[in-house]
């Protein structure tokens, strides 16, 4: 039975020694991950850590930190939720597997355009999830493996969109935690994923578009399909790898 520990945080109980961090922006979507584990069964410790960079980095820190202290530490990390997916490659409701994790708007404007923070001789702007685990999980699920942006303000237009696209070509979906998830993640030496369930268009902010009901049932069949991958990856990989920054 799922269980709240804490305000916040639901517990699956499991058997296994290994234990998985997912961090979800908000309680609609943790809940909808839950509900992938209706038995209790599952290697999985879920909490929402609120909007954007900052609250996820410092909630899935402190997170990581109790954990640790207590002798119990967690070998993954995985950042999930809705977000919104470049047309066409990721339509509503298809779901997205990161094989990077970037920050999309951490940097300087200069006259030349934006200039990324690792430009400037600061920081890490990306963080690459491991191979074999993004592989596994696009296989069980169907999803489509790309970067994931973390961005600070929500895209809202079609120039905004273009202007991401040119930067980031290869860039299926945008989110405003991962990046922050994946930053507490490398400051403990923990591997992390992220795994976004498409509820909108990248672009003009259209409400009619959304279907954010269809996402969260979407990242619920995900999870359903993941327990086994997660468990095993954690088990038999190398779960205290720092994962690769640039």
């Amino acid at each position: 039975m799922v269980v709240q520990a804490e305000e916040g945080l639901l517990t699956i109980p499991t058997t296994s020694g290994v234990r998985v961090l997912v961090a979800t922006a908000v309680p609609v979507e943790r809940d909808a991950v839950a509900q992938a584990f209706p038995s209790g069964d599952g290697p999985v410790d879920i909490i929402a850590v609120g909007v954007g960079p900052a609250a996820s980095a410092a909630s899935v820190a402190s997170a990581l930190t109790a954990a640790a202290l207590r002798g119990t530490p967690y070998g993954l990390v995985v950042s999930a939720g809705i977000g919104g997916g470049f047309q066409p490659q990721a339509p509503v409701g298809s779901l997205v597997v990161a094989d990077e994790i970037t920050v999309a708007d951490l940097g300087a404007e200069t006259a030349d355009g934006f200039v990324p923070v690792t430009a400037l001789g600061f920081g890490a702007v990306t963080h690459r999830p491991p191979e074999a685990l993004v592989r596994d999980v696009t296989a069980v699920t169907g999803a489509r493996a790309g970067a994931v942006l973390t961005v600070s303000t929500v895209t809202g237009s079609a120039e905004r969109a273009a202007e991401l696209r040119a930067r980031h070509p290869g860039a299926l979906a945008e989110a405003m935690e991962g990046f922050g998830v994946a930053e507490a993640a490398a400051a403990h030496g923990v591997p992390v994923l992220e795994i976004r369930a498409v509820s909108n268009p990248v672009g003009p902010r259209d409400r009619t578009a959304w279907r954010i009901a269809d996402a969260l049932t979407a990242l619920t069949d995900a999870f359903g399909k993941l327990a086994p991958v997660l468990e095993s990856w954690s088990e038999h990989e190398h779960p205290h790898e720092h994962p690769h920054e640039r």
